[in-house]
């Protein structure tokens, strides 16, 4: 996690996290969107998910980008973003998200997009 607040206007915070495939990047964004809903947070818009290369999650003072190696190699947001300091996120007091709602499968009668209210 980068703090940006003394380096631009963007964001506050910039959080970038890798998966090493497709679907572990579309699991990883599944997982965000549905902690964030059921604790009431919005997000104003997903970027990327149908490529599932590199998705983009904007919260305003947040923006998280779910990566996978090969785009977060070529596109080096660490190395753009240089002069932003480093957060040792593991030491930064998080607050609790409730779990997510049971997702039914889709041979249980329905897919998890269905399930989550979209």
């Amino acid at each position: 996690m980068l703090a940006l607040e003394d380096t631009t206007r963007v964001a506050d915070y910039l959080v970038i996290a890798s998966g090493n495939s497709r679907p572990q990047v579309r699991a990883m964004y599944e997982e965000i969107h549905a902690r964030t809903k059921a604790a009431g947070v919005r997000h104003a818009r997903a970027e990327g998910f149908e490529l599932g290369w590199w998705i983009l999650l904007d919260f305003g003072d947040v923006v998280v980008h779910l990566m996978q190696p090969e785009s977060r190699e070529y596109y080096d947001l660490e190395g753009l973003n240089a002069d932003a300091k480093e957060v040792e996120w593991r030491k930064v007091a998080l607050p609790s998200l409730p779990a997510p709602r049971a997702r039914r499968t889709r041979e249980s009668g329905g897919d998890a997009r269905a399930a989550a209210g979209e």
